[in-house]
């Protein structure tokens, strides 16, 4: 019999890109709190809730009979201030406290939450400098603003909930911290900027292995940690060349296998960065590479 998923935020473009494999494999219920995507369109089967109404017997009745949780969920801010930015940040953390609780009071198996890279951000310039030359995902996470702030408390917060001490028992979970999903980033650095296709290429996730990686933490059988709590963070990009985040517990933990690498993927653009740099920089023989 096909799993049972429930899927919040179903309307949001990471949504949309996992959708797909989520549709082919399991029995799905698809909520948000509109049922159209950015650019208008209907999204198929989405019912109306809002998983940020802090009275979850408005939605409880979702999570009944439900195998697993994927939360796509995302409050955005109203305006680019600083307080309207921390305003939602702080509705998008209450949001994940409903997701984590009612999933444990229904008896759902797994949470699947879509995290993000900016989660641990703080890093990022760190290693583009050269000071570092990894972030691996159970070290300490470090943003520098509210949406990596945000990131990195929920992703706690599902360490409380997996830990199961405070709530008197586990609610196993996996936290994605989502890199760049689009085919468009290194056409967004100026060419011969190497250190801005290094992050792109670094970052890329392609569709396919973002649905691996989702579909793979749903049915693993088993997350649990060197301590025995059923938590885990994996980086979500492809087996990048040019990766700067460790995979290694995700191929390890639930067998995750990229079949895309940015290298490859980009190639030709790659060399317009080389040659143009090379251009720049004045070396011999450049303009014939």
């Amino acid at each position: 019999m096909r799993k049972r998923v429930l899927v919040i935020g179903a309307s949001g473009k990471i949504a949309g890109q996992v959708l797909p494999a989520l549709r082919a494999r399991y029995a799905l219920t698809l909520l948000d709190v509109r049922a159209e995507d950015r650019s208008g369109r209907s999204v198929e089967g989405v019912e109306i809730a809002d998983l940020g109404n802090a009275d979850r017997d408005a939605y409880r009745a979702h999570f009944s009979g439900i195998d697993a949780v994927v939360h796509f969920g995302f409050v955005r801010p109203e305006n680019d201030g600083a307080e309207a930015r921390f305003r939602a940040e702080m509705r998008n953390v209450e949001m994940a406290y409903n997701v984590y609780m009612t999933a444990l009071e229904a008896g759902v198996s797994r949470v699947v939450v879509a995290s993000s890279n900016h989660a641990a951000d703080y890093y990022e310039e760190l290693i583009l400098d050269g000071a570092m030359d990894v972030v691996q995902p159970e070290g300490r996470a470090l943003s520098d603003n509210y949406y990596g702030w945000a990131k990195e408390t929920y992703e706690h917060l599902g360490f409380v909930f997996a830990a199961g001490k405070q709530n008197g028992r586990p609610l196993p979970n996996v936290q994605i911290r989502i890199g760049g999903p689009r085919e468009t980033d290194i056409e967004q650095c100026q060419l011969g900027d190497l250190r801005c296709m290094r992050r792109a290429l670094g970052a890329y996730i392609s569709d396919r292995d973002m649905q691996q990686l989702f579909v793979k933490s749903i049915e693993a059988e088993e997350i649990a940690d060197e301590s025995g709590v059923p938590f885990q963070i994996f980086y979500g990009i492809s087996g990048n060349s040019h990766a700067f985040w460790s995979l290694a517990n995700a191929r390890s933990v639930i067998g995750y296998a990229p079949q895309d690498n940015s290298e490859r993927r980009f190639a030709a653009s790659i060399a317009a960065h080389l040659r143009a740099a090379r251009e720049r920089d004045g070396y011999p023989g450049a303009r014939n590479d």
